[in-house]
């Protein structure tokens, strides 16, 4: 499968692909689905995966730095995924940059695809396979013939304007959230078959949507709750979701009522701006 993950900044994307990623893993299943499941972690917001403070722990946390970019091969690569079963791979926020993130995915892309029935979670994707530039050919690979080798592939963002083409059309199951900018409205429209207006965020009133869509009966755009907490960060605890695939299946919740995860997430929401209202 290759799944799409997208929704505007604040509305709990990250928390939405952790809780998915967890689920694919032996805390849910004696049989998990998959031999690897490898995290590509952009800003370093999935240690509550890691971290027996947060929850069972099922991935190992490495952090990509200087030494992995300069020295580490494809054998170091394979061996770390190979001894952990499950890695998030976080990139060094200070030492590793945007193009050389992208070429370490595209190195650990290549070596995961043929270690058996792998799931590939791409974090922050617009900058990975980002729309004007050219993707490393691994990285393609993954999205077309990957499949064909057992390895499955999650691509996170919250612009999908900026996300690579023929890749985001190849997702043949799509989570997608609400956007707050029309271009990004204007390209998740490409592989929907219903109105995009449903990804309005705020639960504005809607002239119509099918049935399926509706909330509570109502035509309404997609909504989420959230709290201001004491240090002023304000914190999504629910947001409305759309799923649909290749296959018709088609359906609108709430995260609160589709994701039971065990593993605390521990990302930075952000801190508040206060404008005096």
């Amino acid at each position: 499968m290759i799944l799409s993950i997208a929704a505007m900044s604040g509305w709990g994307k990250s928390y939405a692909c952790q809780a998915i990623t967890e689920m694919n893993t032996e805390v849910h299943s004696d049989a998990a689905s998959y031999d690897h499941v490898v995290v590509l972690d952009f800003k370093d917001e999935y240690r509550g995966l890691c971290s027996k403070q947060h929850g069972p722990a099922p991935f190992q946390h490495w952090i990509a730095g200087p030494r992995e970019r300069d020295h580490f091969r494809r054998k170091h690569w394979r061996e770390l995924i190979s001894e952990n079963g499950n890695v998030v791979i976080a990139r060094h926020q200070e030492a590793v940059d945007v193009d050389e993130w992208r070429e370490i995915c595209a190195i650990v892309a290549e070596v995961a695809r043929p270690m058996g029935d792998v799931l590939i979670v791409i974090d922050e994707a617009h900058f990975v396979a980002p729309q004007s530039g050219k993707v490393p050919e691994p990285l393609v690979g993954l999205a077309t013939t990957g499949r064909g080798e057992g390895a499955s592939s999650a691509w996170v963002t919250q612009r999908p304007a900026k996300f690579e083409e023929d890749i985001w059309s190849l997702a043949n199951a799509r989570l997608l959230g609400a956007f707050d900018s029309d271009s990004d409205q204007n390209k998740i429209a490409g592989p929907i078959e219903y109105p995009k207006e449903v990804h309005i965020p705020g639960g504005e009133s809607l002239g119509r949507l099918p049935d399926d869509l509706l909330a509570d009966g109502d035509a309404v755009s997609l909504r989420k709750n959230s709290h201001v907490a004491d240090d002023g960060t304000e914190r999504v605890t629910d947001s409305e979701w759309v799923y649909s695939d290749d296959d018709g299946t088609r359906e609108r919740f709430w995260s609160s009522s589709r994701w039971s995860p065990q593993c605390d997430h521990v990302g930075s929401p952000g801190k508040r701006i206060e404008v005096g209202l």
